[in-house]
């Protein structure tokens, strides 16, 4: 008798508390959607050293202003079919791409911190990693305009009752930037050429001084792993194995060593988005390494 009535109160469950979250998630992903929108905006113009603020957003080819209701995340670039309702230029999927993955940013900060000021502080933190990627992607370097400031903020955050410590903040943000710093310092000397830039320097800071110095070491493991691979498949892309064997036939098969290694010093591969995986990485799964800092642990 008492399983039967049990099975007829509505007693709450997992489904049921998933049911209430739902809410809330979606608020989090449309108000994280239009974060993403004013990134596409700093996206096209930081480069460019043009205002994120005035004008307001406009078409690239025609200059007419977009009208507030041309300018809803993902549901307008559906609605125009990609492109702009007055001269008709197509825009680029990237635009929707980037809201949307900036939508996904507040859930999943929102899901892993819940509701509150980590919440925050965590989907600010994407998503400035998010503005560096495609930037560092698209243009091959990153605007301080984004890690100067963030350094400033994360040692700023590291003060709040959950923050984690203006001391492990501040070496973190030491300790981030004098190793690549050093890194590039010293094969700069040793070939006498550029190999990776200061903006990859600030980045690192930037990203200790949010995480900690505890996250350092493995967000560097995980940018360098995931860098390596990348530069891999660029070197031995469809165009790299063809250059291999036109070596490899003119000059013998010992000639592919010195070849390969000459290839992968001349392969331009962004650092700052390996840099800004493993950041994310290790915010969201903390059994990656050292003893993580509250923030990446709370």
């Amino acid at each position: 008798m008492t399983a039967t009535l049990q099975s007829m109160l509505p007693l709450p469950s997992a489904d049921a508390a998933t049911l209430a979250a739902w809410p809330l998630a979606a608020l989090a992903f449309a108000l994280g959607a239009c974060v993403g929108s004013f990134l596409n905006v700093c996206i096209h113009r930081l480069p460019e050293d043009e205002s994120v603020v005035r004008p307001g957003s406009r078409c690239p080819r025609c200059r007419r202003d977009i009208a507030w209701y041309d300018n809803v995340p993902i549901a307008s670039w559906a609605w125009l079919r990609a492109r702009c309702r007055a001269c008709g230029e197509p825009i680029a999927a990237r635009y929707p791409l980037v809201e949307a993955a900036t939508g996904t940013l507040a859930v999943l900060a929102l899901a892993r911190f819940g509701p509150g000021a980590s919440a925050l502080v965590a989907f600010g933190f994407t998503a400035a990693l998010l503005l560096i990627t495609c930037i560092d992607l698209d243009h091959l370097f990153i605007p301080d305009e984004v890690s100067l400031p963030g350094i400033a903020v994360g040692l700023g955050v590291s003060l709040l009752p959950e923050g984690i410590g203006i001391v492990d903040a501040a070496l973190g943000a030491l300790l981030g930037g004098g190793i690549l710093w050093l890194v590039a310092w010293s094969y700069e000397r040793s070939t006498g050429t550029e190999g990776m830039g200061l903006g990859d320097v600030k980045l690192l800071a930037m990203i200790g001084a949010f995480l900690g110095w505890q996250a350092v070491p493995a967000v560097l493991v995980i940018a360098s792993v995931a860098g390596s691979l990348a530069g891999a498949l660029v070197v031995f892309s469809a165009p790299g194995r063809r250059a291999a064997r036109r070596v490899a036939q003119r000059l013998g098969v010992r000639a592919l060593g010195p070849y390969l290694r000459r290839a992968a010093r001349r392969t331009a591969i962004p650092f700052g988005p390996f840099l800004a995986l493993g950041a994310a990485l290790v915010l969201y799964v903390p059994a990656l390494g050292l003893p993580w800092t509250p923030l990446a642990a709370g």
